[in-house]
């Protein structure tokens, strides 16, 4: 009788790691076989031998399986560092510049503040064109639009069907004008978003200073904008009261529940969110260290207590109310004759110190008596548009190659922070934090070496949280900047332009391995040395 034989698996003709894989089973099954009696195999091995080469092409084949698998298995994402933005959140800090329009009653009075008896009649935009009012936002870079709706006066620009003191009592348009229905009819037919500011302090209405009344009418109102006049991306509420104003409880709740069930998608800005936070001042100016981050119950609407608190966040908080950096173009926030937009130089300062520091910036632009945005003040707009363009429309790091302390896997790649990207980013593996040591580097190809910059970015993949709470940047092992947060975006002015082959970014203070989805260096032409 012959010997029992095995057929030998013949593992040249496979043709690839892949395919011997997909039949792996066939070959281990095949080489534990036992010959058929009077059957001849084409290849027969020893009885002695056999039982260990089946063993070894077996764990042979067990191997590839794995390795092959291995390479189908994505890295996962990194877990989130609570808080984290809502989408409707994600979306308004991306935008970086949008835009505030205060106009009514004080318009023609020029004041700041109106008493709330003045003559309707007084109000009369004979130019009026909301669609050059676009062209200021879009010349700005601003994507969304928020139109001041009734301001401290309680005059109202949109008839509402709720008092008598509103622009049908005026004679603009024949007593039949709208500047909500046409500010948001404009800013749909240039792509720009549409938000409200509705001021809760009425000095007109006499249901002022009675809690259930007034808080009824003013949720109406509220009903009204919300519902007539299509999709709202924001609803501003303030605070802001006089010291001699009547006594009034507003019923800020209610109002915030009423807002998102008309309007889910909406962002509400107030001192205390829900969505969006006040930056504690109106100079446009972050804190050094802003955090997106609050606890709600710290803060209180209207109380200067809290401006410090505001202006920085809290990096301990439990809800993600981003801040809002809000300041004029001009002095004051209505139109004024005698007064002038602020220089370039100082557009600039402004934006570093709030989009550059984790903000978004509102900029006011007042229109005129007529309804126009003033020549002037669209000739500074489209200046200060062009300027940010031109610095960060070209990115020196461009060409670099990135390598980082380490990579969490494939989709995390250091080269992430280079592409332009808002979704993908640089994440390190947990060996890092172990050793107390991240940090990502960019290295300039050689024709790029010697142009200088006075600008670096950072941006942080703030969708699964914010973290960083120290980082240095090092240019050619020189320090250059320091800094502490760093949230959507960081700018940092360095004192002068340096040129160097390599940019290193070190994280030595965060909450959670870091997670990078930009880094960039820009050159900025329109600030003089000597104010960086």
């Amino acid at each position: 009788m012959a010997k029992p034989t095995r057929p030998f698996p013949i593992i040249a003709k496979i043709s690839s790691p892949s395919a011997w894989a997909a039949q792996w089973p066939v070959y281990i099954v095949s080489s534990l076989h036992m010959a058929v009696p009077g059957k001849e195999a084409p290849t027969t091995v020893d009885t002695m031998a056999s039982p260990l080469l089946s063993l070894a092409t077996a764990a042979l084949a067990v191997a590839v399986l794995i390795s092959t698998t291995e390479a189908w298995r994505a890295t996962p994402t990194p877990l989130p560092v609570l808080p984290i933005p809502s989408a409707a959140q994600l979306k308004w800090q991306r935008r970086e510049v949008i835009m505030f329009f205060h106009f009514g009653m004080n318009t023609f009075t020029d004041s700041e503040w109106g008493t709330g008896w003045e003559d309707p009649s007084l109000f009369y935009p004979a130019r009026l064109d909301a669609t050059q009012w676009m062209d200021a936002a879009r010349a700005a870079g601003a994507s969304l639009a928020i139109l001041v709706a009734k301001h401290h006066d309680g005059f109202c620009v949109w008839p509402s069907e709720y008092t008598a003191h509103s622009v049908r009592a005026s004679p603009w348009r024949g007593g039949r004008g709208d500047v909500v229905r046409e500010f948001v009819d404009a800013a749909r037919a240039r792509g720009v978003d549409t938000g409200l500011y509705l001021s809760p302090w009425d000095r007109h209405d006499e249901r002022y200073g009675q809690e259930v009344a007034y808080n009824e009418y003013y949720e109406s109102q509220l009903h009204e904008l919300l519902t007539g006049y299509g999709s709202v991306s924001e609803i501003w509420f303030d605070g802001a009261k006089g010291k001699d104003a009547t006594n009034m409880t507003y019923h800020f709740q209610e109002w915030f529940q009423t807002v998102k069930q008309l309007q889910p998608s909406i962002n509400i800005f107030s001192a205390v969110g829900p969505d969006v936070r006040w930056v504690g001042d109106e100079t446009g100016e972050a804190g050094t260290t802003c955090w997106s981050t609050v606890n709600r119950s710290m803060i209180t609407i209207g109380e200067a207590s809290d401006e410090k608190y505001l202006n920085e966040g809290d990096p301990r908080g439990s809800d993600w109310v981003p801040p809002e950096c809000d300041v004029s173009i001009r002095p004051g926030w209505f139109w004024h004759k005698s007064e002038t937009a602020k220089p370039l130089r100082q557009l600039l300062e402004i934006y570093y110190n709030s989009v550059g520091r984790n903000c978004v910036l509102l900029l006011n632009v007042p229109p005129n008596s007529t309804g126009l945005v003033e020549d002037a003040d669209m000739a500074r707009l489209r200046e200060f548009g062009a300027a940010v363009a031109t610095i960060f429309g070209t990115d020196l790091a461009a060409g670099s190659e990135a390598r980082a302390s380490s990579v969490r896997g494939a989709g995390f790649a250091a080269r992430n922070v280079l592409d332009g990207r808002e979704d993908t980013y640089w994440a390190p593996t947990a060996e890092d934090g172990r050793r107390d040591v991240y940090w990502i580097e960019l290295r300039r190809p050689p024709g790029a070496q010697a142009r200088p910059f006075n600008v670096v970015r950072i941006q942080e993949h703030v969708a699964l949280g914010q973290r960083v709470e120290r980082h240095a940047v090092y240019v050619d092992g020189a320090p250059v900047a320091y800094g502490t947060t760093v949230g959507h975006k960081r700018l940092h002015r360095l004192p002068c332009p340096v040129a160097g082959g390599t940019v290193r970014v070190w994280i030595t203070a965060r909450r959670g391995p870091p997670l990078l989805s930009a880094v960039g260096l820009h050159y900025d032409p329109f600030v003089a040395a000597a104010t960086m």
